[in-house]
Order: structure tokens, then sequence, then C-alpha cells
């Protein structure tokens, strides 16, 4: 779980450390005291998207780092030890973002991608949002709600891979069809092209050799006469040569060594400084024997390589891509050539595709739609203990209208509510009012939450659009989330906050002409006077205070 987050220039936080406990923990705060800041530097530290234009004004990066406890994480764990990150039942994750918006991260000290920090993310903390009510209208969103409370994990594993390859031979198919729509005119100038290719008979590094052969002929007086020259220096002049003054200090050297030991390495290196000598000059001497002014083969290189160059200007490539083509095209005229007993297999093939594809669908279908019951009913009782007493939540699983093949099934999924007897069950879009939807999305993240592995689970104002009896409900609800482990709420509600074991303030402040926020850890006597202004009023009575003081024995009891 959480175990403190610290926060530099991130927005109108200076600097700011928080720790966290188990159980249940709220933050409250007047409206624009940054309560959801603290939740936006947490969803960057775990990968979210950074924009340098979150970084404090006058400052020149944002600096986020987070501490979580690994004991109730065996996801993150693993996920530490696949990456041999891990280190002591803890696991430290820093974010930096500078005002460019470049971004840098690092997990127990070492370097990570982003990427890599939301995949760690994932398996310490699940933040639920105060729009989440908007995104269950979407679609998708209902769809993932069902496979997730299902477990359908290795059911949509198979109808995607299944989806896969049959779009792989349905693509197959349609490039060998578009091909004949050619005609026999593309058959003709492929055959051409090759033959042209093997005629041409180009050898793997065939061009480098003639290149280097090239350069060497079109310099082969050059390289003789100075390579005599050169030799003659070395070794054959009658006066000076090299060899010859490195054996006159060589037995001068000798000489003195008889004198003074301390000449004799010395007279060792010039020796070997002269042996080596005799053997260049011996080596250069057959290398420049060897050498010879040919033009007829001077002519023959230079012609091969026009050649090439002139099928390589025809092509379009450059000389060097002339045998990738070669291949290219070859194959292409193969498929070609066996384009209708290719075309028929890949029919075959893909009847069978889409036979196993549907068969994938349909298991997927029928695991739906054996979720689908349940989830309803689970649904149906939270929302009701909600203050919609007859509400009725259902899940509707049909086929599509028409076939498709999608990696997430043939299925078109809808969430259904009738929120007053009498009334049939009808789409969330068309009968649900703003409020229904809030309670409707908090029940679902009740269900779905209540079978996650992740410990630290956020909600930032989940509750809007609640009030009064239900907002204590609401509050029992959430603190039973993070019974088992975590849980931290944004909220405006008192009677939510009363439930939480732990109370942070949030709360603006103006020093130096700067505005910070600042958060404070609260005890009793300070929740009192925290629950008694959230209850409302200008000025905070005693009958107030008295009434903030029940809420909380009563939670706590």
């Amino acid at each position: 779980m959480l175990a403190e987050i610290t926060i530099r220039n991130f927005a109108i936080i200076d600097r700011l450390a928080v720790e966290f406990g188990a159980g249940m923990t709220v933050l409250s705060g007047e409206t624009g005291a940054g309560k959801s800041i603290l939740v936006d530097a947490l969803s960057l530290i775990l990968g979210d998207r950074a924009d340098g234009a979150a970084v404090r004004e006058g400052a020149d990066r944002t600096d986020i780092t987070a501490r979580f406890t690994l004991a109730d994480a065996p996801a993150a764990t693993a996920w530490l030890a696949d990456h041999e990150l891990d280190a002591d039942e803890e696991c430290v994750i820093r974010r930096v973002v500078a005002r460019e918006g470049r971004s840098r991260g690092w997990i127990n000290g070492t370097p990570m991608p982003v990427r890599e920090l939301r995949s760690l993310g994932e398996c310490l903390v699940d933040i639920h949002g105060q729009h989440a009510h908007q995104s269950l209208l979407k679609r998708d969103t209902q769809r993932a709600l069902l496979d997730q409370y299902g477990e359908h994990e290795t059911a949509l594993a198979a109808v995607a891979d299944a989806a896969t390859r049959l779009r792989a031979t349905r693509r197959a198919i349609e490039r060998i069809e578009q091909r004949d729509s050619r005609g026999e005119s593309r058959l003709d100038l492929l055959r051409y092209q090759v033959d042209e290719l093997e005629a041409l008979g180009l050898q793997t590094g065939e061009i480098e050799a003639l290149e280097a052969e090239h350069k060497r002929l079109a310099s082969a007086e050059r390289l003789i006469g100075d390579g005599q020259r050169a030799l003659g220096l070395l070794y054959e002049a009658e006066e000076g040569a090299a060899t010859d003054r490195l054996g006159a200090v060589e037995r001068l050297i000798t000489e003195l060594a008889t004198i003074d030991a301390g000449f004799e390495p010395i007279a060792e290196l010039v020796g070997h400084a002269l042996i080596q000598a005799q053997e260049a000059a011996d080596t250069l001497r057959r290398h420049v024997d060897a050498l010879d002014i040919d033009p007829e083969r001077f002519t023959e290189v230079e012609n091969r390589l026009g050649s090439i160059r002139d099928v390589a200007r025809k092509h379009h490539v450059a000389p060097e891509e002339l045998s990738e083509l070669a291949e290219r095209l070859a194959a292409e005229l193969a498929e070609l050539e066996g384009a209708d007993e290719k075309l028929a297999q890949l029919h075959a093939d893909e009847r069978a595709q889409r036979a196993a594809y549907l068969d994938a669908a349909r298991a997927l279908s029928e695991a739906r739609r054996t979720a689908a019951i349940p989830l309803g009913d689970a649904i149906t009782r939270v929302i009701r203990s909600l203050g919609m007493p007859e509400g009725e939540f259902s899940v509707r699983v049909r086929p599509e209208a028409t076939e498709r093949i999608s990696a997430t099934g043939t299925d078109h999924i809808e969430l259904l509510i009738a929120a007053n007897p009498g009334q049939s069950a009808r789409p969330l879009d068309r009968v649900a009012s703003g409020g229904e939807l809030s309670r409707i999305s908090l029940a679902i993240e009740v269900i779905a939450t209540a079978r996650t592995r992740v410990p630290t689970l956020v909600f930032d104002e989940v509750d809007t659009g609640i009030g009064g009896g239900v907002a204590e409900i609401v509050g029992r609800q959430l603190r039973a989330l993070g019974a088992s482990g975590q849980s931290l709420c944004v909220t405006h509600l008192p009677q939510v906050a009363a439930q939480a074991q732990h109370h942070l303030h949030v709360a603006k402040q103006v020093k130096n002409g700067r505005t910070t926020t600042r958060i404070d850890t609260l005890d009793r006597d300070d929740r009192i006077e925290e629950l008694a202004r959230m209850l409302g009023g200008v000025e905070l009575t005693e009958q107030t205070r008295a009434h903030a003081a029940d809420m909380i024995s009563r939670a706590a009891g």
C-alpha cells in the first residue's frame, strides 16, 4: 500500500510530504484548496501523461516520489522480481518532469521508461475519478465491466488470437485478388525483371570487391612507382637505407653495452626494430612485384560496374540493394504464378479460421451471459442501499446485428436499469438522471473493486451528486473497501469523512505573495472542527460540533 508521497513544485504545491496508513483515509478541504492535486500527482508518478504546465510557476521541474510497502501487493512483488528490481518489501517510484515537458522515471533507483511505471502502477493503485459515471455510458466501458467481473481474460485472449489469424488470412487473400485484377501485364513485367536480374548474376560482396579492384588498377602506376621508392629508402638504397642505419646503430649500442649494462635493453629494442624493418622490406618487395598495369582488366572491371549501376538506376535503387530487389521480385513472381493454388489454400484456411473464431466468440458469449446475472444482482443490491430501493440493474448480452471480426467478440453488451416499479429495463443513457448515474457508478466501483487485487484504491469525489443518508451508506461502503487494504477518498461530504480512520485536511495558504497547498493530519478534536465546517453554516455552533462528534463516534463504534 501507499506509505508516503513527497511532492515538490507541482501545480500550487511547493514542497509537501504526506504519510498514509492502512484502512480508509479521507482528504477534505475548501473547493480549490488542492485536494485533487494530490491524486493528480499520484497519477503522474504511476505513468500518467506528463505536462510541463503542471510544474509550479518559477520552478524548473516537478519532482514526485512515492514509497509503497509490498506486504499486501503480491502482483507488484512479482513484477519487481521479473524486472530484477526487488528490494526488501518496499518499492520507491520517482518521476521528474521538466518545464519543457521532458520526463524521467525511476523504480527503486533504476532509470525506467514511463510505460514501465504505468505497468507497475497498475499492480499498486487503482484510481476512480469523479467523472467515472460519464464513461459508464460508453460501450467499451460496459463491456470491460462485465469481462472484468467475469474474469474472462483467457476467453478474451482466445478470441483476440483467433481474430488476428483470421484478419491476416483475409489480408493475404485480398492482396492476391488485387494482383490478379492487374492481369497478365504484371506477370510479364515481373518475368522480364527477374530474368534481367538473374542475367546480371550479381554475387554477394561483388560490388565492394569490384570497387576496391577498380581503385587499385586506376592507381597502378603510382602504387608501383611509390612502392619502389619506399623500398629503396627502406632497404635497397646504396647509401642511407633505413636498415643500414639501424644496423649501424645496433652495432654502436652493443659496443656501449659492454661498458654499461644499461645499454643492453636499448640494443635489444634496436635489434627488434632492425628485424621488423627487414621483414617489412621483404613484404613490400613481394607486393610491389605482384602489382601489374593491366589496361584490359581495368576496362573489364569498369564495364562490369557500369552494367550494375545501369540496372540499379533502371529499378530506382542503390546498387547495393539489387540483390534484395531480386529476391523480392522473385518471391512475388512465385506467389503470382502459384496464385490459384495458394488462393484456394487461403480460402480453405479462412473458412477454418472463421469457424475457430466463431467457436471462441461463442464460448466468450456464454461466459458473459453466465456472469451477467450475478453482476446485475450484485449491483442491484448496492444501488438499493444507495437511495434507489426499487431499482433493478441488469446486463443484456446479445449478438451484434452484423457479423464483424473483433478482438472483443461478437456481443453487443448493454447495462440496463429499471429505476421504479412497473418500468421496463432500459439503457442507462435513456433513463438515468445525473444523480442516479453517480450512484450506479459508485455501486459498480464497489462491486468491481471488491474483486480487485490492487492494495490501494483511490476515489476522487466519486460521491458527487449524493447526500443525506445515502452519503453515510456510501461512506460505509468505502470504509469496507479499505478494511483489507487501503482506500483514499477525496470528499466534500461529512457523512463520508466521518467513516474514515484517518483524516487529512487540505488548505491553501499565501506566504511571501505565493500561494501554496498544505496538508495536515487531523486528530479527533481537529476532525470534529472539520466535520462541523463541512456540515455547513457561517458560524460553527456547539450543536454542530456535537453532531460532528456523534457522527465520528457512531462510525467508529
